[in-house]
């Protein structure tokens, strides 16, 4: 079952410079948190998701490469 909606997920892009497509990470996964979490294509950052809501914040997003 996905975290975000489908359709959503069409339309989210990394507030970064590149504005690049984002992915489902899920729970468990490494720096996901219980929710899990979306991460950028481009710049590998990891969005939190708190009450089924993502986290687009830089400031908030974790550097997983």
């Amino acid at each position: 079952m996905p975290l975000i909606d489908p359709e959503l997920m069409k339309i989210l892009a990394c507030p970064c410079e590149q504005h690049a497509p984002l992915r489902e990470v899920p729970a468990g996964e490494a720096g996901a948190g219980d929710e899990g979490g979306l991460e950028c294509t481009a710049c590998g950052r990891l969005f939190p998701i708190r009450e089924g809501i993502p986290v687009l914040l830089l400031d908030e997003a974790v550097e997983r490469r």
